[in-house]
């Protein structure tokens, strides 16, 4: 072509998680059965949606109104509702036109990206959710800039890395957190994220906080709401249906916004996102209907306490089965439904394999693994030689070596086989 019409950082775009769908695509063709354990989807592990949730959306479908436009930035007594909603807590308090619909956080987190100036960065933790590193990568041009989350301590933010990166990089506009935590399970604590939002302050850049996991929370952990923490720092909160009542094809996700009013170039950023909507018209209309006769129907709490003893049980499953490994680091999650596994260090090399009998699925592992990381070798391996897909941490913008497990297969005797023969591949990959 006459022109380069590659955008400058479209080689930044990676998403392990879907990615590795590919290879395991692949075997399934060889004839091996594929146990997916990469997804972050309840409905595709077998969860059901309660009766009520589903008729509520039944009638929902029965109204003519849930089949046109809406307010491009969303139904208006929606956001009515879920401004009473954040005004309960104790922080700041928010308006309607503070609340911003989306289809789903996906689309969310692309504008949020792409409609920052070219050469304002955000830092974001590592292990990172991939969504988010990759379109922030993608929106620079560079390599995503990130800080580290310390598995032994518990996967908390290192508050040292933070500050001095903001220090010393003035090219960083915002720091993004992702609390529960998605690949770790981690849950942040009030005084952290009250110290995370004095060094913000500090060095005046905004908070983006991702809290699609804020009511999935057990093991005896609490938090706190980005509002109820944000102070006068301008901030936003990314919050969404998906996971929570499950409805992840809903793609209905939402931004609250925080201190627009105090600070007038973030208030112009904001509102390039809601221009930038308004060329779409607006986003999906039922499942933004659906949210207040949902989230204020008195049954909702006890479906939000049940689905936390749900995960809280696996959670404990899973730590007690995967902390008898030798030759890994594990640590209990506290929220969210994933667990991080870490591979000690030195303890994984080139040489490792898992034994495949079927000769063409040996070949295809073994032509895969030439010049990956380590633990996407592990990985390959484990798909080839027990049909198990997980996703390396390598694929999550992560130096560390391991892998990342879901608490959603809703079969126990499944789920613990699952486990079990995960366990037992570790310490026969580590000592083969």
């Amino acid at each position: 072509m006459r022109r380069n019409i590659e955008h400058v950082g479209w080689d930044q775009l990676s998403y392990e998680i879907r990615e590795i769908v590919a290879i395991g695509e692949d075997l399934e063709k060889l004839g091996v059965d594929i146990t997916w354990e990469n997804i972050g989807d309840p409905v595709q592990k077998g969860e059901k949606i309660p009766q009520w949730i589903k008729d509520i959306v039944t009638d929902l479908v029965a109204e003519d109104k849930t089949y046109g436009y809406v307010a491009t930035q969303g139904v208006p007594e929606t956001r009515e509702f879920l401004a009473a909603q954040i005004n309960k807590r104790d922080g700041y308090r928010v308006t309607k036109d503070d609340i911003v619909f989306f289809n789903g956080l996906g689309d969310a987190v692309a504008k949020i990206f792409s409609y920052l100036r070219r050469e304002a960065r955000v830092l974001g933790p590592s292990p990172a959710y991939s969504t988010h590193s990759s379109a922030e990568a993608a929106h620079s041009g560079y390599h995503h800039l990130t800080y580290d989350l310390v598995p032994e301590n518990n996967w908390m933010p290192d508050l040292d890395d933070i500050e001095n990166k903001i220090k010393y990089n003035d090219s960083i506009a915002g720091l993004l957190l992702i609390n529960p935590d998605n690949p770790t399970g981690a849950v942040y604590p009030r005084h952290l994220l009250e110290q995370i939002i004095g060094i913000a302050k500090e060095y005046d850049i905004f908070v983006i906080c991702d809290e699609i996991y804020a009511h999935i929370v057990f093991n005896g952990s609490e938090t706190v709401h980005l509002s109820q923490v944000i102070g006068d720092v301008p901030g936003i909160a990314l919050r969404g249906i998906s996971k929570e009542f499950p409805w992840p094809g809903s793609r209905c996700g939402w931004l609250e916004v925080f201190n627009q009013d105090k600070h007038p170039v973030f208030k112009k950023y904001i509102q390039s996102l809601i221009s930038a909507k308004m060329l779409e018209v607006c986003s999906t209309s039922l499942p933004q209907y659906a949210i207040p006769r949902v989230i204020g129907d008195p049954r909702y709490e006890q479906h939000l306490a049940d689905r936390k003893a749900m995960f809280e049980f696996r959670a404990n499953e899973a730590w007690n089965i995967f902390s008898k490994v030798d030759g890994i680091h594990v640590i209990k999650p506290k929220g969210a439904f994933y667990m991080s596994i870490l591979f000690k260090d030195n303890i994984l090399n080139n040489k490792q394999a898992l034994p495949i009998s079927d000769v063409k699925v040996k070949a295809f592992v073994e032509q895969k693994v030439q010049d990956v990381e380590d633990d996407k070798r592990f990985v390959y391996y484990l798909l080839g030689a027990k049909g198990i897909c997980v996703v390396p941490l390598t694929g999550f913008y992560s130096n560390r070596k391991g892998f990342r497990i879901t608490l959603l297969e809703m079969d126990d005797e499944k789920r613990r086989w699952t486990w079990e023969t995960i366990a037992d591949s570790i310490n026969q990959y580590i000592n083969s």
